[in-house]
């Protein structure tokens, strides 16, 4: 069967974008002067850049044109980027830590060595952790304004696992789950392997557009909303408490399964009570102690109203079957002892450090970031490109993520997300003064 006529002029484009004759950044002509050119009908001609686009070699903007993409720059920036080998500053992932929490891992495993039943650590463990464990989760939630019981908590492998766990047992495939338009890339990949559809809303400063929240649950069937209202990645808002309030009265009013992801939550101290605490009856909870403690200790929690807590045991059971019970018994170890506490008061001020050393290097730029954050969101101005930005500085050993690995909705928002958590302060500091003059 032969191809159609205008497979040529996608292949002769995609040639000249990889070979370097179309330059990154570079405009193309619009729909309708491609169609005169080549003697093409409009709508022929918008399926040339539909392919092109589709291919990673072009994206669309709304009001701007077609432009060629850098295709240097590693698929899915700051999502599935590969740990940075050598001289690269990783400025995509944050995995926080600080001086002596080596010896602290060390001092904790001779304890839990000298110890216990150490048997019982060999053995299966319940699918959503032993009692005592689960409660011990209980009482640190309490001091962020949480006050549940252990039979509601779930020990989870992480928070991406959590997630997970509470998307199979309680979506499906189809569902409409509302998001912000810019969001954590792991529920984006999550949403995509699950086969649920996200629907994008906009920001109306510190939260999500409520209003474009109720018109979405008019028009379509909306089944949950995933959210973070206390230090929103990438953007570091902490959702105030009458917006808090007003997304419950929505989601009770619409039948809304809300997902509340802290994972961030322990940095910013003096947020409004969660959302599982204004509406414990349709709200999970999902957290863990990736960023707060180590993000080698892939112990997180769920918390649910009770009658979802055997769905979830499910798919616990279907996904890990349980957490690692070793590294459950340290997590509940430092939990019990203040360890977990002494850390995250720790990180808050590590964070606060960093946020300034960003403030110093970003004056002058219009910029978003909660100041006990471990990231920073710069929006780039004029005809700049964030896909070229990032390649520059890829290039001078620097790796930043664009909005491409956040972004729901399109166009693309030209932006880039500093992550500051990753490497020391001196570092830390030369490379963002490299990042504020790749800006200008």
């Amino acid at each position: 069967m032969p191809s159609p006529r205008y497979k040529p002029l996608v292949d002769a484009l995609a040639a000249d974008i990889r070979d370097g004759r179309l330059a990154p950044g570079s405009r193309l002509p619009t729909h309708r002067e491609l169609a005169a050119a080549h003697g093409l009908a409009l709508v022929t001609a918008t399926r040339v850049y539909a392919e092109l686009a589709a291919m990673g070699l072009v994206s669309g903007e709304t009001g701007r044109g077609t432009f060629v993409r850098e295709t240097a720059l590693p698929p899915g920036h700051g999502v599935e980027q590969p740990a940075p080998a050598g001289h690269l500053v990783d400025l995509t992932f944050n995995y926080p830590a600080l001086p002596g929490q080596a010896e602290l891992l060390r001092g904790a495993l001779r304890q839990l060595a000298g110890g216990g039943d150490l048997d019982a650590l060999l053995r299966y463990q319940p699918h959503g952790g032993r009692v005592h464990e689960r409660a011990a989760v209980a009482r640190h939630l309490a001091a962020r304004g949480l006050d549940v019981t252990g039979a509601r908590v779930l020990i989870v492998n992480g928070a991406q696992h959590g997630l997970a766990v509470a998307a199979m047992a309680l979506l499906k495939p189809g569902d409409v789950v509302a998001v912000d338009a810019l969001t954590y890339p792991g529920f984006k990949v999550l949403a995509e392997t699950l086969r649920l559809e996200l629907a994008p809303l906009p920001a109306a400063g510190a939260g999500p557009d409520l209003d474009a929240l109720e018109r979405l649950c008019t028009k379509r069937r909306v089944r949950a909303v995933y959210a973070m209202p206390t230090l929103h990645n990438p953007l570091g808002w902490v959702m105030g408490a009458s917006r808090r309030r007003r997304l419950v009265a929505i989601a009770r009013r619409y039948g809304l399964l809300l997902i509340e992801d802290a994972a961030y939550a322990f940095l910013a101290d003096d947020a409004p009570p969660p959302l599982a605490a204004l509406a414990p009856e349709c709200t999970l909870y999902v957290s863990g102690l990736s960023k707060s403690v180590a993000t080698g200790l892939r112990v997180g929690f769920v918390v649910a109203p009770d009658e979802w807590v055997p769905r979830l045991e499910r798919a616990v059971r279907a996904t890990a079957w349980n957490t690692p019970a070793l590294m459950t018994a340290l997590a509940c170890q430092w939990l019990d002892d203040g360890t977990v506490a002494q850390l995250e008061a720790g990180k808050r001020r590590d964070a606060m450090a960093r946020q300034a050393i960003a403030e110093r290097a970003f004056a002058g730029l219009r910029w978003s970031r909660h100041p006990a954050s471990y990231f920073a969101w710069l929006p780039l101005v004029d005809d700049q490109r964030a896909d070229r930005l990032a390649t520059d500085l890829l290039r001078e050993g620097i790796a930043v993520s664009t909005a491409e690995a956040f972004a729901v909705a399109r166009p693309l928002p030209q932006a880039i997300r500093v992550a500051l958590g990753s490497v020391d302060l001196a570092v830390l500091r030369h490379a963002l003064t490299q990042v504020r003059r790749a800006i200008g």
